[in-house]
């Protein structure tokens, strides 16, 4: 009675793993220098001065202070990071604070972020051709009026 009911809440619930798990946590307390690689996610709470390379997602936490050239796919960031970066997706949050150049595919910043640096969106997108305004052609202007300007004689 109770292995059945347990069986099928469990075979039925649905997943709710993120896509990209976060495998490294630097904590609040931690202070890290050097280079991170990873293919997972990875979160940073503390303080981190290097590289970081990930194929994953990075979440910079509130209390992160980050000087650091960032690869990864996607970035959220509450805390400051000082150096470039290069994402498919970067979010800035209310409280994040960037200083560096961006690379990215798609850019959100909420409303209080904060950001100082050049930005370069990827992707092939032309400017849309501009065409000059269709006029009305001119009209034609009437025969002139021939004005005699000599006075009548009577």
């Amino acid at each position: 009675m109770f292995g059945r009911e347990k069986t099928e809440a469990s075979v039925t619930a649905p997943s709710t793993a993120p896509v990209s798990k976060i495998e490294t946590v630097l904590g609040p307390n931690a202070r890290f220098q050097g280079e991170i690689q990873s293919d997972g996610g990875v979160r940073i709470d503390g303080v981190f001065e290097g590289v970081i390379d990930i194929t994953g997602n990075l979440v910079i936490a509130e209390s992160a202070k980050v000087m650091a050239t960032i690869k990864a796919n996607n970035i959220s960031i509450s805390g400051a990071i000082k150096g470039d970066i290069s994402a498919n997706r970067v979010e800035i949050l209310e409280t994040g604070r960037v200083w560096g150049d961006l690379a990215v595919n798609s850019l959100l910043l909420n409303e209080g972020a904060y950001l100082r640096g050049q930005t370069i969106m990827h992707g092939d997108i032309e400017f849309p051709m501009l065409e000059a305004p269709k006029t009305k052609p001119a009209p034609k202007p009437a025969a002139p009026e021939i004005v005699d300007v000599e006075p009548k004689t009577q």
